[in-house]
């Protein structure tokens, strides 16, 4: 319930026994999909740059890259992996075998409960796959599951295809930040979208049928969408997507 003051202005609602959750500590987690393994240069930097390689389309809205070499590739990954705030994983499809994507938590404030899913960039051989919502799916979970109360996700706001993943995720719009940063020389608006603690028992339950075998037709084909399964979710709709993204 709301509380007020003695002047009797509203101050939100109380939050009982609230126990701040620690900081992401793991650095593998695999499912039926997909393996979510903490990011290596020596690891991961030359086979994740096998599947990069040619699709400079990829890195369009990233802060950094394209990059011209596979050196110039596990140069970055080694000086980004061990930055402090952000924890980065590599993505192997065990349908394929191979590495072949990123994403981060980052912005981890345990104090707030918020944590945010970032540097997301998926090869064309992992995008729209299984393994790809999978990935997103186990990150979520794990935040949640730590006691994380808000988990964000940011893009620019040109990016219709990350603003429509976002919302096919179940996560809420909230809106746009004009003017928010200046990338690669350009200016860029980031927009701003969100799921939270009380949303996640329906999300997860949303992912588990979507990622159900009974789910696809023996072409692998979808029969029903996750943007259907998390629309009712969803506290609100991005305007700027087609209202069944």
């Amino acid at each position: 319930m709301n509380i007020r003051s003695h002047t009797d202005a509203p101050l939100g609602a109380a939050i009982e026994n609230w126990t701040p959750p620690i900081v992401p500590d793991w650095d593998v987690v695999e499912g039926k999909y997909v393996q979510l393994e903490r990011l290596s240069a020596e690891d991961h930097a030359a086979l994740l740059y096998r599947s990069f390689a040619d699709h400079d389309e990829v890195w369009d809205y990233m802060a950094y890259g394209p990059f011209s070499s596979a050196s110039q590739y596990h140069r970055w990954v080694r000086d980004h992996a061990a930055l402090d705030g952000t924890i980065f994983y590599a993505i192997k499809n065990l349908q394929t075998g191979n590495w072949e994507g990123v994403a981060s938590y980052l912005r981890i404030a345990p104090e707030a409960g918020s944590i945010e899913v970032g540097h997301i960039n998926y090869s064309p051989a992992l995008q729209q796959t299984r393994a790809a919502t999978e990935a997103m799916y186990l990150m979520m979970s794990w935040a949640f599951d730590a006691g994380y109360r808000r988990y964000e996700w940011k893009c620019n706001a040109l990016n219709m295809k990350s603003r429509k993943a976002a919302q096919r995720l179940g996560f809420s719009y909230e809106g746009v930040f004009r003017q928010a940063t200046v990338s690669k020389g350009r200016n860029r608006d980031t927009a701003w979208f969100a799921a939270i603690d009380a949303e996640w028992p329906a999300l997860k339950e949303a992912y588990a049928a979507w990622l159900s075998p009974s789910n696809f037709d023996a072409d692998g084909h979808q029969r029903e969408s996750l943007g259907d399964m998390t629309r009712l979710v969803r506290a609100s709709e991005d305007p700027s997507l087609p209202s069944r993204s």
